[in-house]
């Protein structure tokens, strides 16, 4: 149960969390999280009455916050129920890290290294300590190739659109081989291509943030192969 309450909580903070990157970003890392403890401005109560464009803003971020909160403390719990409590505590914060980044992307087009470099080490750090998922061999090589395919296949479609993978992207995607592996990995690569070309007919464009289709396809792989 602690687990499905503190992500809700956490849950709560990632739109608040991922407005601070907005903002702020790109800063230092200290500055930057100096400022998602401590924003620089407040509203006044009569401001926040009397601004309509204030309180449509408001309402929409109360209802993004209730949504992610269930979601992620429902995955939390879920995450701890599959993989036992004991050592829950390091898929858990996989997944939100994921979501976090999913979120940021989606907003910013953006993949901070703040975020993505600390997952790489921590998925080598994982396969070291517990290593249920993969050994450390396994990660090393999760985390070669999933900056090798991106790059081999930007490469190849360099000619038709120069960003068919973002820096960020890439960087993911060896964060996520590091923690999965190479086979599962493969898996994730070709179920988030697939959401992001359902996503892009959808909406009808031609890009658009990979992140979130990168953050879906790893913790549905997460659960339905490891």
């Amino acid at each position: 149960m602690i687990y499905a309450i503190s992500g809700f909580i956490f849950g709560l903070l990632i739109p608040y969390i991922s407005r601070r990157f907005e903002k702020f970003m790109p800063a230092t890392g200290g500055y930057a999280i100096y400022r998602i403890v401590k924003p620089t401005k407040k509203v006044s109560t009569t401001k926040k009455k009397s601004r309509d464009k204030y309180k449509k803003l408001a309402k929409s971020y109360l209802w993004r916050s209730i949504v992610w909160g269930i979601f992620c403390g429902a995955l939390s719990y879920l995450t701890a129920f599959n993989y036992g409590e004991v050592n829950a505590i390091w898929y858990v914060g996989f997944f939100w890290s994921l979501l976090l980044l999913a979120e940021i992307d989606y907003r910013m087009m953006l993949l901070p290294d703040r975020i993505t470099f600390p997952l790489l080490i921590a998925g080598f750090l994982y396969a070291v300590f517990v290593g249920q998922w993969v050994g450390v061999g396994e990660s090393a090589i999760g985390a070669a190739y999933g900056y090798i395919i991106p790059v081999f296949a930007s490469m190849l479609f360099v000619w038709k659109n120069k960003d068919v993978f973002g820096g960020g992207d890439i960087k993911l995607l060896a964060a996520v081989g590091a923690w999965v592996g190479l086979e599962k990995l493969a898996y994730v690569i070709v179920f988030s291509t697939i959401l992001f070309m359902i996503y892009a007919l959808v909406k009808k464009k031609r890009g658009g943030a990979y992140g979130p289709a990168i953050a879906v396809a790893t913790i549905a792989v997460a659960f339905c192969f490891l």
